[in-house]
């Protein structure tokens, strides 16, 4: 249950505490070694959308953290034939119980055997048994209660990415559900239609277990959209892409360098095709790479981009490719309908190359329609406050630091007191760029708004209501958000690249009076 958090924060530093032995040391000298390679490299990002972009993944990769589970490879990845496996969608929760204000869901944490590489089983940590964990169809206005029970043997928790949710509810990471308890999540969903997810939370493990599988997708659907017309239903499909390194026997390996995550998974299957009609279809993309950014395009055809992270932009933008950063969302509106049955489309990444194939198969109606005008974003405000946020490695010790404003992470320090209410300006400065370390940012509880990086307008990418962002290393990117007025309490921003803020890359908000 939820218990005494400084209590959890004892006993979970004893948990991690006993495992301190399995410390990766060659990680560490990998990172001085890179970081010292990469000052050679006079331009790592160019001024294009493919600024937030890194070439697959990025050198400043710190060794484990205390507790991690490390696993070394035992050879090979086994190769799979591109485009010979289909890529399936996630499957939808059913409630336990509804009426007419809220649904209640029921969803077990538990290890399991999956199927991502065909003819091997590999050891994962899931939501309900599936490597991508069912989806939450949520809808504004409507309440969401959902108990995560813990059926598996090692404590975690869970974060509702860009949920605006009491701090009881929001996955702080040392609110720990042991094994064998549960907690309750209450998400009141008082916002405006988005693509979310929920993920694990725990500090020092929260890179492991996400990258062991513990993802899913929580969809919040809004009324007022449906009366735009966009495609629904089975044409309206979310789409998880990350990147996994493999052994021989096509177990996951757990604190290997990013660079060795060339497995590129969509919906967990390795380069999958997907069969469409031929119309138009709302995919929503989700960047769950633990580190790895993805700029993506479909051969030159045209996408119509309609959402980011915190649900539609004002009107549509043609795009032919697009970059996120993890945890970052982007919607498209991919219209197949000029393209007869046995045409094949290939997403590509522009690293790691081809993500999934889509196949049209067949004609089909659609009354389906992109207007020109989405959604308004709400009011900017004037801000009261201005702060300053500088995301960084201290490398002087014998294993890199994670920190902020030059702080490891302390969950029993309050680095900003912010006023309910009130409407801030952050300042989020990437602090290595003699490393060259890419970074990006997350905010808990509420979405923001991407005013400029420095000084030069924001990329089309940071459209919309953002909750992540990327940051550049030596950049500043200028955010504003308001603080709403319905919840007081800790909340976390922090590096959404997982391995950073493993090892402290976080700092805690409250917000007050």
């Amino acid at each position: 249950m939820q218990g005494c958090r400084h209590s959890q924060f004892t006993r979970t530093g004893e948990f991690f505490t006993k495992s301190e032995d399995k410390m990766n040391r060659r990680q560490l000298l990998l990172l001085g070694s890179m970081a010292g390679a990469v000052v050679a490299v006079p331009q790592l990002f160019s001024r294009t959308e493919s600024a937030n972009a890194i070439d697959g993944a990025h050198p400043g990769h710190p060794p484990p953290p205390r507790g991690a589970a490390v696993t070394a490879s035992t050879g090979q990845a086994p190769s799979v034939a591109p485009f010979s496996v289909r890529m399936p969608v996630p499957p939808v929760a059913r409630p336990v119980a509804s009426r007419p204000d809220i649904d209640v869901y029921r969803i077990p944490i538990q290890r399991a055997e999956v199927d991502i590489l065909p003819g091997f089983a590999t050891s994962a940590l899931t939501f309900a048994g599936h490597f991508v964990g069912p989806t939450i169809r949520a809808r504004t206005g409507r309440r969401t209660y959902v108990t995560f029970a813990n059926d598996a043997d090692v404590p975690t928790n869970i974060h509702l990415h860009g949920g605006h949710v009491p701090p009881a509810s929001d996955g702080h990471p040392m609110d720990l559900i042991d094994p064998g308890k549960w907690r309750h999540h209450d998400y009141p969903n008082r916002q405006r239609g988005a693509t979310l997810w929920y993920h694990a939370h725990p500090h020092h493990v929260e890179a492991e277990h996400v990258y062991r599988g513990m993802h899913g997708f929580y969809l919040i659907e809004d009324p007022a959209e449906a009366e735009l017309g966009l495609p629904g239903g089975e044409y309206d499909v979310p789409i998880l892409v990350r990147d996994a390194e493999f052994d021989a026997k096509g177990q996951l390996v757990l604190w290997g360098h990013p660079a060795n995550r060339t497995t590129i998974l969509a919906n967990g299957k390795p380069q999958p095709y997907f069969q469409v009609a031929a119309r138009k279809y709302r995919f929503r993309f989700l960047n769950g790479a633990n580190e790895r950014t993805f700029t993506l395009s479909l051969g030159g055809t045209v996408m119509t981009q309609i959402a980011s992270d915190g649900g539609l932009l004002p009107a549509p933008v043609p795009r032919t490719e697009f970059a996120f950063s993890p945890g970052e969302r982007v919607e498209m509106v991919v219209d197949f309908s000029d393209y007869p049955p046995g045409t094949q489309l290939v997403l590509t990444d522009a690293a790691a190359g081809p993500v999934v194939r889509f196949d049209v198969t067949r004609k089909a109606a659609d009354s389906s329609r992109v207007p020109t005008t989405l959604r308004a974003l709400p009011a900017l405000g004037s801000a009261t406050v201005t702060r300053d946020v500088v995301l960084s490695f201290d490398l002087t010790s014998g294993n890199p630091t994670g920190l902020v404003n030059d702080k490891p992470f302390d969950p029993n320090r309050v680095d900003f007191q912010i006023k309910r209410g009130a409407t801030e300006i952050w300042n989020v400065t990437n602090g290595d760029g003699n490393y060259g370390f890419p970074h990006n940012f997350h905010l808990h509880l509420v979405q923001f708004r991407v005013l400029d990086r420095g000084g030069r307008p924001p990329l089309p990418g940071d459209a919309g209501l953002k909750d992540t962002v990327a940051v550049p290393p030596g950049e500043t990117v200028r955010v504003q958000a308001t603080f709403a007025t319905d919840y007081l309490g800790r909340y976390m921003y922090h590096c959404h690249f997982l391995e950073h803020s493993s090892v402290g890359m976080m700092a805690q908000m409250e917000i007050v009076p």
